[in-house]
């Protein structure tokens, strides 16, 4: 007995409803060299000059024909960036969502992101609190690549927060790579600088051995301290480059070491949370 349109929906009507829901097609990640975090010191140690160089620098890094290169040059010809300001345990804040960069537009695009505001010194600087919120950053941000790296630059030691050190082992074990940026210039004008030992604060002399030995962490991991502003540019830009290509540093700069990552070889780890206790100043 043939049955029609109305009666075959009726009896199919339980059988259908009693099928699985088909599964939502998985969001294809896209395909990049690098994924790339810049995790950028805006703790109260940085005076209005140097949070103004910080990120022009940066905006001009992004833009250079060197790092534009490193870029195109790369197997897939494009990288995921974003980037972060950070200070205390709890203050992170990002200021450039993940973008794909994959030529000169994109460049200028982010570049322009970076510029549209002055950034807003914060108290304590917690480079264990940059680490792991950069880290939670990859998880689930839509890009596939064979390299995770947090670029984490400041001018001052971990002084709130966990150990810096159980914070890059973390980061470490799940596949990131943590290079440094140790900024020990000052602006001359008596602000910043805690690194180099400005701004009322003895501070330390090798900042650049701190982040090697203490922040830096994972495969091809390095760190590169930058002694004055007029270095400053040149050694972001190679920092990227090398960071773009996967490649560790082997040359040096006229006035910025380019270490690399080794073990603690007697480094203390703590000074930050012990010259902040010791002193009991208003340290940045």
């Amino acid at each position: 007995m043939r049955r029609g349109p109305l009666a075959l929906l009726a009896l199919l009507a339980p059988a259908l409803a009693a099928a699985p829901a088909r599964a939502e097609r998985p969001v294809r990640e896209i395909d990049v060299d690098v994924e790339l975090v810049l995790a950028v010191d805006v703790s109260r140690s940085m005076s209005p000059f140097e949070l103004e160089i910080q990120r022009h620098g940066y905006a001009a890094a992004l833009t250079s024909a060197e790092v534009l290169a490193a870029i195109t040059g790369g197997l897939t010809g494009q990288i995921a960036v974003t980037y972060v300001e950070w200070s205390g345990a709890a203050s992170q804040h990002v200021i450039l969502p993940w973008t794909v960069i994959a030529g000169e537009d994109d460049a200028r695009g982010a570049a322009a992101i970076l510029g549209r505001s002055l950034p807003v010194t914060l108290r304590r600087t917690s480079i264990a609190g940059a680490l792991a919120f950069a880290s939670e950053l990859f998880e689930g941000n839509g890009f596939a690549s064979f390299r995770q790296v947090i670029d984490v630059s400041g001018d001052g030691p971990n002084n709130e927060g966990p150990p810096v050190m159980a914070a890059r082992d973390a980061a470490v074990a799940r596949g990131i790579t943590v290079n440094g940026l140790a900024i020990m210039a000052d602006d001359g004008g008596g602000g910043g600088g805690f690194g180099g030992g400005s701004g009322g604060f003895p501070g330390i002399a090798d900042l650049d051995v701190y982040y090697r030995d203490c922040v830096v962490g994972g495969p091809g991991g390095f760190a590169i301290g930058v002694r004055a502003w007029a270095e400053f540019a040149a050694a972001l830009r190679l920092k990227l480059v090398l960071e773009i290509a996967g490649r560790a540093p082997v040359l040096h700069l006229a006035q910025a070491e380019v270490p690399r990552a080794g073990g603690p070889d007697g480094t203390d780890c703590l000074i930050g949370e012990k010259l902040w206790r010791n002193r009991g100043l208003d340290m940045p």
